[in-house]
């Protein structure tokens, strides 16, 4: 209920680097990576796109299933500690029927901004491209949590920003798998950074 009452008062901007998608409606299927902190405004921003998402099996990733569930999303629970290859499976076959899927990569207890693999290695099984973004809030409530979580306060401005894609090719041996990962690596921090430059570049 607090996220719709905040949700409405928020103004989203959308931007992609090149090579990116250029629009949603592109992206389907895809593979989406972005930060545990963004989740509350990520939920509010694509609550019409409804892709599956990632979400542990602790305590944490219960709270964040039932609250997706309720915009749309579809939870696909497990995670890099429980459940893993079982949730990459499921994630795998809702690509084959053009799903979006998409990852909280560094959760579900961090280090905050340190990605996972799994969507490096569903990106070689699938054919589907890695395509990550961060959403940058104006103004937010920071909890104290390992992950900052941030909770938009009414009528902030919301930036979004979509990384180029990165393919991986079904033949990648273990010394390409990780330079894949360290490339969405980068690209996270990349687009992170120029997301809150955003914000910060007008003093806000």
């Amino acid at each position: 209920m607090l996220l719709r009452l905040i949700g409405c008062t928020l103004r989203t901007t959308m931007t992609f680097e090149e090579g990116a998608i250029q629009n949603l409606a592109e992206g389907y299927p895809g593979i989406y990576p972005f930060w545990h902190r963004c989740v509350l405004p990520a939920t509010w921003v694509f609550r019409h796109n409804y892709p599956a998402v990632m979400t542990s099996r602790s305590l944490d990733g219960e709270f964040i299933a039932r609250v997706i569930s309720r915009f749309g999303f579809l939870p696909v629970r497990g995670s890099s500690s429980r459940g893993g290859q079982r949730a990459l499976l499921e994630m795998n076959q809702l690509l084959a029927k053009g799903h979006a899927v998409a990852f909280t990569i560094d959760g579900p207890r961090g280090p905050r901004y340190v990605a996972k693999k799994g969507p490096v290695l569903l990106a070689k099984i699938s054919g589907a491209p890695i395509s990550g973004f961060y959403v940058a809030v104006e103004r937010a409530w920071v909890l104290k949590t390992w992950d900052a979580l941030m909770i938009p306060k009414p009528f902030s401005r919301i930036y979004v920003r979509f990384a180029r894609k990165i393919f991986v090719p079904p033949d990648a041996d273990d010394e390409a798998m990780e330079r894949y990962h360290l490339e969405m690596q980068a690209a996270l921090e990349r687009i992170t950074a120029f997301a809150e430059a955003q914000f910060s570049a007008s003093g806000n």
